[in-house]
This record gives C-alpha cells, sequence and structure tokens, in this order.
C-alpha cells in the first residue's frame, strides 16, 4: 500500500463531500493569502512583535479573546465538561472575567506606559535582569509546551472525524501555521484571529442548537443526564461545592476562589504574555485598557459553545467516554474526543465542513498565539540582550520569523506528551500551577508594593515555580501526598491543579515579601512608570462615560453575577 493510504486507512466518523472539501480549501487560501498580504506591512520590529500598536479596541479585544479560543478551548473544556460537569464554566467565569477586568482597569497602564515589548520586558524594568532572564525561560518553555496542546488536538480532531494518521495531520497543521506567522508576525496573527473568532462561533454553534433540539432543551438534557449518571450532580455550578465528595471534581469552593478564581486566572489573564502581547498592539491607553473589558463581554457568552456540547454529550452519547490512557488500552472514546464525536453526530454535507473549519480555526487561532508570542519573548528577551544586543532592527526581524519556524518544530515534539494525560485540560492547569501562578505573585506585587526589591522579585519567582513542580512530582511519587496538596483525599487532577497554584503563590508571595525586606530598597526615581504611586495615569474625565473602561467593566460585572446566580 502507498505510504499516503496508509496514513488515511485508520477508521473514520464521517466522509466529506466536495462542498466540505471546498470550505477547508478555502479558508486555507484566505489565511496564507491574509499573511502574504500583510507582509509587506511587517517591516519593522514594532509591525512584526507588536502590528504597529494600531489596533481598535474591538479588535485588540476580539484578538485577545482569540488568542484564548483555541482548539485547547474548544476540545479540552467540551472534555472536561463531560468529565466534571457545569463545574468547567468557572474557568469561563469566576476563572476569567474578574481578572480581564482587573487587566484592564488597574494593570494595563503600567503594561502600556512603560512601553514593554513583553511580560519578562516589564520584570527587568521593575526587577532587573536576573528576574527577566527566570520568567522568559520558564515562559518560552511553558509556551512550546501549549503549542503541542493545539497541535495534538488539531490532529485528533483529524483522527476521529476523518481517519487521518494522528502524525501526518500534526505536520500539516503545524507548518500551516507556521507559513502565515513567519509571514506577518503578529499583524497576521490579529487579523487571523478576528476571522478564526467569527468561524469559530459560526461552527460550535451548530452543535449546541442541534443538540439542544434532539434533548428537548435545557430541563430535557438535565432529566437525561440524571438517568444516565444517577448519584452524580452534573448541572450546578455552585451548590455542590460545600463538601469534596458532593461534585464530580471533588473540591471544595474555596479551591474554586482562591487558586482557581484568584491565582490561576489573575496569573493567567495577567501576566501570559500570549494574550497580554495582544492587548499592547492597541492605538491608545484607553484602547488598552477598554480591550480586555470588551473580550469578557463575549467571554461570558464562551461556556454555551464550548461547555454545552459537553453537557449535552452526557445526556445523548450512548457510551460512556473515559481517560486517554483507559480509552487506547481498550479502544474506546476518551474524554478528548466529546466534540468530534458530536460534530460526527449532528453535521451533513456543509455543515460538517462549516463545523471542521471551526475547528481548524480554534487550532490555527491557539497555535499562532503561542508563537507569536514565542517568537517575541525569546527575540527581545533572550536573543537581543544576550546573543546578539547590537544588531539591527531587520536583523531582529528575521530572528523573530525564523524563531516561529524553530517553535513550531520544537512544539511538535511536546504534542506527544499531551497522551500522557487524563484530559487535555488537566495537562494545561498542571503547566499554568508551575508557571503562571507564582509569575502572577511577582508580578502583582511589582506593580503594587514600591518596596518589593529586584532580589525579592527573583527569589520568590523562582521559589514560586520550584515549589509547584516540586508539589507535582511529590504527588506522582507519594499519591497519599494529595491529602496534605489538595486538602482531600477525593480530590482529582483538576482539584489538585487548584491547591498546587494557591500554594505556589503564598509561597512566591512570602518569599519576595521576606527577602524585599531584607535588602535595600530600589530608588524612587527608577519606579516611574512601573509601580502603582509612582506613575501618572492619564484621566479618561473628558471622554463620555459610555466610552469609558470603567463603565462597560461595570455592565460586565453586573452581568457576571446575575450569571452565577441563575445556574447556582
Amino acid at each position: 500500500m502507498p505510504p499516503l493510504a496508509l496514513l488515511l486507512a485508520t477508521t473514520r466518523l464521517v466522509s466529506l463531500s466536495p462542498v466540505d472539501i471546498s470550505i477547508i480549501a478555502l479558508y486555507f487560501i484566505m489565511v496564507i493569502g491574509i499573511g502574504l498580504y500583510l507582509r509587506r506591512f511587517t517591516t519593522t520590529g514594532e509591525d512584526f512583535f507588536l502590528a504597529g500598536r494600531d489596533m481598535t479596541a474591538w479588535i485588540a479585544g476580539l484578538s485577545f479573546l482569540a488568542a484564548n479560543l483555541g482548539s485547547l478551548e474548544l476540545m479540552g473544556w467540551a472534555a472536561s465538561a463531560y468529565q466534571y460537569g457545569i463545574l468547567a464554566t468557572h474557568w469561563y467565569w469566576i476563572g476569567a472575567i474578574p481578572a480581564m477586568l482587573f487587566l484592564g482597569l488597574v494593570m494595563m497602564p503600567f503594561y502600556y506606559i512603560s512601553k514593554t515589548h513583553s511580560v519578562p520586558g516589564y520584570l527587568k524594568l521593575r526587577y532587573g535582569e536576573p528576574a527577566r532572564v527566570l520568567s522568559a525561560v520558564t515562559f518560552g518553555f511553558m509556551t512550546v509546551l501549549m503549542s503541542g496542546i493545539n497541535m495534538y488536538s488539531m490532529a485528533l480532531v483529524m483522527k476521529i472525524v476523518l481517519g487521518w494518521d494522528i502524525n501526518f495531520s500534526i505536520w500539516v497543521s503545524s507548518l500551516t501555521v507556521a507559513a502565515y506567522v513567519f509571514l506577518g508576525g503578529l499583524l497576521s496573527a490579529i487579523f487571523n484571529e478576528v476571522l478564526q473568532f467569527v468561524l469559530i462561533w459560526f461552527g460550535a454553534m451548530l452543535i449546541s442548537i442541534l443538540g439542544l433540539v434532539e434533548a428537548g432543551g435545557w430541563s430535557g438534557m438535565v432529566a437525561r443526564i440524571h438517568q444516565n449518571f444517577p448519584g452524580q450532580d452534573y448541572t450546578h455550578l455552585w451548590s455542590t461545592l460545600g463538601h469534596f465528595s458532593d461534585n464530580p471534581m471533588g473540591i471544595h469552593w474555596t479551591g474554586i476562589v482562591l487558586g482557581l478564581g484568584w491565582v490561576i486566572s489573575f496569573g493567567y489573564w495577567t501576566t501570559d504574555f500570549l494574550v497580554v502581547q495582544r492587548v499592547l498592539a492597541a492605538k491608545d491607553l484607553r484602547t488598552a485598557q477598554l480591550a480586555p473589558v470588551i473580550g469578557a463581554g463575549f467571554k461570558m457568552a464562551v461556556p454555551f459553545i464550548v461547555i454545552l456540547p459537553g453537557l449535552l454529550a452526557l445526556a445523548v452519547l450512548p457510551e460512556h467516554l473515559m481517560g486517554e490512557a483507559q480509552a487506547n488500552a481498550t479502544g474506546g472514546h476518551s474524554y478528548n474526543e466529546v466534540l468530534p464525536l458530536m460534530l460526527a453526530r449532528y453535521c451533513g454535507p456543509g455543515l460538517l465542513g462549516l463545523g471542521i473549519t471551526a475547528l481548524i480555526a480554534g487550532f490555527m487561532s491557539g497555535m499562532a498565539g503561542n508563537v507569536s508570542a514565542f517568537a517575541t519573548v525569546w527575540t527581545y528577551d533572550i536573543y537581543r540582550p544576550y546573543i546578539k544586543p547590537a544588531a539591527t532592527d531587520d536583523h531582529y526581524v528575521g530572528v523573530g520569523r525564523w524563531s516561529t519556524v524553530i517553535g513550531v518544530l520544537i512544539s511538535i515534539g511536546t504534542a506527544y506528551l499531551v497522551m500522557q494525560f487524563l484530559s487535555i485540560m488537566d495537562y494545561v492547569q498542571a503547566l499554568f500551577s508551575f508557571f503562571i501562578a507564582p509569575l502572577f505573585g511577582t508580578v502583582v506585587l511589582g506593580m503594587l508594593w514600591k518596596r518589593a526589591t529586584g532580589p525579592g522579585g527573583f527569589w520568590g519567582l523562582l521559589c514560586g515555580t520550584v515549589s509547584s513542580i516540586g508539589m507535582w512530582l511529590w504527588v506522582k511519587v507519594d499519591p497519599s501526598a494529595l491529602r496534605y496538596v489538595a486538602m482531600s483525599v477525593n480530590a482529582k487532577d483538576m482539584a489538585e491543579n487548584m491547591y498546587r497554584a494557591l500554594w505556589s503563590w503564598i509561597i512566591c508571595v512570602t518569599v519576595t515579601v521576606v527577602v524585599s525586606l531584607m535588602t535595600r530598597p530600589d530608588p524612587t526615581r527608577s519606579l516611574a512608570g512601573l509601580v502603582y504611586g509612582e506613575t501618572n495615569i492619564p484621566s479618561n474625565a473628558a471622554v463620555p462615560i459610555y466610552k469609558r473602561p470603567l463603565f462597560w467593566a461595570g455592565v460586565v460585572a453586573v452581568v457576571f453575577v446575575i450569571l452565577n446566580i441563575i445556574f447556582w
């Protein structure tokens, strides 16, 4: 049999019609075309790495959200919704909205006024070179690991829906992303992300609508879930969190509020350069503050296209899904395959092409976000200061282009690590607890506490990161340690991640405070534009109230509270 035929020989759920193939082909042509067209506008480092700092609030806000709305979101949270029920919605509401509003109103002025190219760049200005190097290295490491998730997710869709070999899918899809980011940098990534945002909504909404029709609406879906899974409550957001054993995740509300709502979410949305980079491309400070608020408004609606398909799968799929390792051993379907299974269940010719294109768009969005962020941090925070500090701007643009290709190639290797976890989101939250949780402690202290010093920032970040990885290894070696790390022997992987993030943040903050108080404070003049109380933030008093970030943040906050009450 020819090699290509071997790649396509696995069992598939559906067959594509000529219409479906045309839709998918048109999408690939469009994204490459956008990259080719925008290359002429990316001649300087500012253009390639920060899109010329000329984005409107709507473009920056949608790109800010779309960079996060990748295959990780579509595949991972549908899987988690099947595994943990509606509790997965916490990662969109309490695990995102307060942090996004905090970024826009409180932290964005410091990022934007300092004119930094990256979060490690801010740490260099605030704490010095050691903190910048540590954060740049850990961020680069995390980014290529996260890129592997997007590759694996897309390849999984192709394997389940179309029957393509998973290795073939990884290489074809990832090289396409490398091509258009290589051509247009962040500008190309942002414009493609806005296109992908629209496609994701149209494609993913099909599953939710058709699934609710089959299940008999929300009440019919809830009744079916209770019938299929008696003894477990998958449909309440807060009422089951009073005790560790009352919910599918094995978590207490303190883990959700403090571990997720405070440490993980604030750490990700305010310090992960993958998303912050999009807002730094805004044309002025008010626009940069408004962009995360716009993103937060759309973020509240995302569970209806991501979490709802997982809940519907609990109600309508005839078989019970399982963890990845068990699925590989038995030949069954894993949690990670929920969305492809639902797509194959409902979408016929035409609709199937649109649905698959939405998943491909999600993959492209998440992958492009990771590689463009990796290229920026590598070029500005590692290559320029330590390898070739006196090169021309054209040289750094060239380095940025080729580092996107190298980042993609490294990420291909990391894609296979994802297969060792029960679900995609268990893997992701473990990475966040390692790198994002302690970084948030370092950044927020640097912005809000003038007394924090360079040695304090470095040692706090290092101790927080090492302690988180150490706790993870401790539980792997001695599972009984779970009672100390996650405060319960009933905790699942996701609950363990939440508590480990909380402990690592506490350790980071404690070490930073202690070391800072033991070392000489920085001169006040060096903190201008970097710390609260030493930064002159422009007022929005002359702007109509309906154009102020604070007004729209209040609107989003009210809707956020109402939604949590409705699904209590």
